[in-house]
């Protein structure tokens, strides 16, 4: 049990970088750091909880914002931050096991997995809002990513079980998108 239980925390924390990668792994960290939910201390992962690592994070975190507002969602900085995700995803979700002595494997698939699922379904459902939205509102988006993702961190970690629901969540929203996706063309083709 206490390995489902640690799968499910490493696949919640990944699911939630795969929405946004940073917040969730200063989170996962901070918490790590003071034994709530997490410790990685005396694994080979202790790394995930010291000061260099999060510096490291904070600076991406500082480096992604102006980034994301000069070069906007376009094709570069989305492959950046999938693999950033995944990479994180994955050792977050190894973290996550080795912090009870389980094979770490498991948590390597898993993280890569969920992170990957995370990032599909944020970003289709960001593209599908922003075109609703006028510029100003655009520029919020990624406050509420990172809150959403902050959020689904805090939940898996504590609470892992509840990391069901944020994979089932991530799951139906990137199914939704493609489902209207799809609705949307076959309604075109009536027109001809």
């Amino acid at each position: 049990m206490d390995f489902a239980l640690d799968l499910l925390q490493g696949a919640g924390i990944a699911a939630a970088i795969g929405i946004r990668p940073f917040l969730p792994v200063l989170l996962a960290g901070a918490l790590a750091a003071a034994n709530l939910g997490l410790d990685f201390d005396g694994t080979e992962f202790a790394f995930l909880e010291q000061a260099p690592f999060l510096l490291a994070i904070v600076v991406l975190l500082a480096l992604a914002f102006p980034a994301e507002r000069r070069l906007g969602d376009g094709p570069v900085l989305g492959y950046v931050l999938f693999a950033l995700a995944v990479a994180l995803g994955a050792l977050q979700g190894a973290g996550s096991l080795a912090d009870h002595d389980h094979p770490v494997l498991p948590g390597i698939v898993a993280g890569v997995l969920a992170a990957a699922l995370g990032f599909f379904a944020a970003r289709s459902l960001f593209e599908r809002v922003r075109r609703r939205l006028d510029r100003d509102a655009q520029g919020a988006l990624p406050v509420y990513g990172e809150a959403a993702a902050l959020a689904a961190a805090g939940l898996s970690i504590l609470f892992p079980p509840l990391a069901i629901l944020v994979l089932a969540g991530l799951a139906w929203l990137l199914a939704g998108g493609r489902r209207r996706a799809g609705e949307k063309y076959a309604g075109l083709r009536i027109l001809r």
